[in-house]
């Protein structure tokens, strides 16, 4: 069966990056770890500010990393099992994660805290300038 793009009017031109990251966003949609996306309230001018904040109990900041690439924001956490603990039950596995955010061209991380086993991570969106440029046009006769 092959896909129907849901980009393809031919008045969408160029949006083929678009289309590859709706993919990658609908491929690493897994449940865990749970977050939250606040829009936070504008001050002085400021341009708009989100904040993702993930639930991460149990990781240290040492087991977390935050990092940009190719306009994703990326969230991994690595734990190692305590190979020295004996467990008679053991209902809280150490794992691994990695959570991504596809950000609009523009978007600003602003910075990362983790407080009682929550990393919150803040960005701005700019408001994009308004451009207009005017082509000219060449006459042939």
């Amino acid at each position: 069966m092959s896909r129907v793009p849901s980009l393809s009017s031919p008045f969408l031109l160029g949006f083929d990056e678009i289309e590859r990251a709706l993919d990658r966003v609908v491929k690493g949609a897994d449940g865990y770890p749970p977050y939250n996306i606040e829009r936070c309230d504008r001050t002085n001018g400021q341009p708009e500010r989100l904040r993702i904040t993930l639930a991460v109990a149990g990781f240290t900041r040492d087991q977390l990393d935050v990092t940009i690439e190719e306009n994703q924001l990326v969230i991994r956490g690595r734990q190692q099992d305590d190979k020295a603990r004996q467990y008679i039950h053991r209902g809280i596995a150490a794992r691994h994660f990695q959570r991504t955010f596809v950000l609009a061209e523009g978007m600003l991380v602003l910075g990362a805290d983790l407080k009682n086993g929550l990393l919150s991570i803040d960005l701005a969106r700019p408001e994009p300038e308004r451009v207009v440029k005017t082509i000219a046009i060449n006459e042939h006769e």
